[in-house]
């Protein structure tokens, strides 16, 4: 996994400063946003030539490690 991990990347001066893949503009954000809206690897892939394969599996990796919390705790509002 940490392989896949070093494909994610932070440059203050590229999108915001938000993680992006392999120092592209493609943001981890919006990635996992055309995922959770049900594009699946195969459209993704083919619609934006310049991703791979790993690159949806080294997004999918850092927003596992990203969620890894040893507690949660309720707030009331």
């Amino acid at each position: 996994m940490d392989s896949l991990l070093q494909r994610i990347t932070v440059n203050p001066n590229m999108a915001f400063g938000k993680p992006t893949i392999r120092g592209t503009r493609y943001s981890v954000e919006w990635l996992l946003e055309l995922l959770s809206s049900g594009m699946s690897q195969d459209e993704i892939l083919a619609d934006y030539e310049d991703l791979e394969a790993d690159d949806i599996y080294a997004v999918l990796a850092y927003a596992a490690k990203l969620v890894q919390v040893k507690r949660t705790i309720t707030v009331a509002v």
